[in-house]
């Protein structure tokens, strides 16, 4: 056992699976990028001015009456199909009451027993100890139209929460952007897998997501966030635990910490004979750790009932076959396609799905990148920078273009491999395009051939033993020679030709 920063105790991870079958359920809330909200002719630009994107609808003035937002419905259906959900021939809005502090209305209009799309499924290719995939079907019970909330800013005190604040901010420019909430059905029979499911699921519902165009999907500024819903039970007991509800993890790496976590938290709970309080839980970035929020409320308390502001949605079905053939490729068949023509090795591909860099790959091979140089950053490099600035390897501010140009200069042999990560610090540090941080840092290769000459010559008159060594054949020793001169030129040699030089002169 172990405790957390928060005073949690936890169980080891394999003691866990020793004595508890987990349960999990996510929840996936999309934000659309139609240009307009929900139900109202607000813009849906992202970081203006607070409360300057709102209007009597959307701030829930009396008189003010909504209009649902076709390209919204369109998106929702885009992305049930997607999902090989069913589609709803008639479906309707309903009043979702419980206290919103950030919702002007006091309530949220949602879909409750009649939402767009149900009953579907999404395969999940999931990384496997042999470094191999397996297929895990996940089972999605619904996908509803609703509208997002504003944002709250709790000012004061020490932990951003409302708890210690000395007073509260609202934005209301968000209240009323469209969402998509993608609900799966318990996801069981995972074992030690539930992490690594729960992970691949989001990562690839993100990429469908972008695929079919109706969200930028950036964890970062929340436009896809989940929900964890997590249970134990006791092994082999074939029942469903009582449950917690992770709100809010907006990135890859911590909606697998979040799962992992719970279920360490759960089985300290219920080892020490205590029951599980049905709650949402904050998840905290920074120290990878839940917190109490409230008492989860079962359905019935929100006293659903249905919008009586709104018509019914009755999407016809030769729109909806209309929609099905604009679908674009099928994710799984995607890969296959992508995997052969890049040249891949199974453990390869699956490295770079699981890293979520598939997208970037594919771009950066799109901008004039080979595949394998391309992997190399993406998955090198750039993840390694990603996992220190504790971020998602697509939010660094690096982008495939970026890649591509470093890359074309060392193809070029403007650029070494050194050189190049030290243009990534720049693109890093905000100092401008590739080819202005190698002007500005003076990274280029040296190609003057007098210079090298010259290097090498020094470096041969200072290493007299050396040079005697490559002079009786001994080629191997010209290493030692090579890297002088690299030392020298701080880099910004091509290696290769200086060892062509030192041969030359020495032979």
């Amino acid at each position: 056992m172990s405790t957390s920063t928060t005073g949690d105790v936890l169980v080891d991870y394999d003691e866990v699976l020793a004595a508890y079958d987990p349960a999990m359920g996510l929840e996936v809330h999309v934000e659309l990028n139609t240009a307009t909200k929900m139900f109202c002719g607000c813009p849906t630009e992202f970081g203006a001015e607070p409360n300057t994107q709102v209007c009597p609808t959307c701030l829930g003035l009396p008189g003010a009456m909504p209009v649902v937002n076709a390209k919204a419905v369109e998106s929702a259906i885009r992305i049930g199909l997607a999902l090989n959900c069913d589609i709803a021939e008639w479906c309707r809005f309903a009043r979702k009451n419980y206290f919103y502090p950030d919702m002007p209305k006091n309530f949220q209009t949602s879909q409750y027993d009649e939402p767009i799309a149900f009953e579907g499924w999404m395969d999940v290719l999931v990384p496997t100890a042999d470094g191999g995939t397996e297929t895990v079907r996940v089972e999605i019970e619904r996908a509803h139209m609703e509208e997002d909330t504003g944002k709250s800013l709790h000012v004061g005190g020490s932990t951003g929460r409302i708890h210690g604040a000395d007073y509260s901010l609202v934005d209301y420019n968000r209240a009323g952007i469209p969402l998509i909430e993608i609900v799966t059905k318990p996801i069981t029979g995972l074992g030690a897998q539930a992490p690594e499911v729960a992970k691949a699921y989001v990562a690839q519902l993100r990429e469908l997501i972008v695929a079919l165009g109706v969200s930028d999907a950036r964890m970062d500024q929340g436009s896809i966030r989940a929900d964890v819903n997590l249970s134990l039970a006791p092994k082999g007991s074939g029942a469903l635990g009582t449950r917690t509800e992770t709100k809010n993890v907006n990135s890859l790496r911590s909606v697998e910490r979040a799962v992992r976590y719970e279920m360490q938290r759960h089985a300290a709970v219920l080892g020490e004979g205590r029951s599980i309080l049905q709650e949402t839980r904050h998840w905290h970035e920074d120290t990878g750790v839940t917190t109490s929020g409230r008492e989860k409320s079962d359905a019935e308390d929100y006293r659903y009932f249905p919008e009586p502001d709104l018509v019914p949605v009755a999407p016809s079905r030769e729109w909806v076959e209309q929609l099905r053939g604009t679908m674009p490729e099928n994710p799984r068949a995607r890969l296959a396609r992508l995997q052969e023509s890049w040249g891949f090795t199974d453990l390869e591909m699956r490295d770079t799905v699981g890293a979520g860099a598939l997208g970037l790959v594919e771009e950066t091979i799109a901008a004039g990148a080979a595949p394998q140089a391309a992997r190399k950053w993406w998955l090198g490099e750039m993840a390694r920078r990603a996992n220190d600035s504790g971020v998602e390897i697509g939010a660094l501010g690096v982008t495939p273009q970026h890649v591509a140009r470093v890359q074309a200069m060392v193809d070029a042999g403007e650029l070494t491999d050194k050189l190049a990560r030290q243009v990534f610090d720049g693109l890093l540090a905000g100092e401008g395009t590739p080819d202005e941080v190698v002007a500005a840092r003076g990274l280029a290769v040296v190609s003057d051939e007098g210079a090298l000459s010259a290097a090498v010559d020094k470096a041969i008159a200072e290493n007299p033993a050396i040079a005697d060594k490559i002079r009786d054949g001994k080629v191997a020793a010209a290493g030692a020679l090579i890297g002088a001169v690299m030392k020298e030129m701080r880099g910004q040699a091509d290696a290769a030709r200086v060892k062509e030089l030192v041969l030359e002169k020495l032979s």
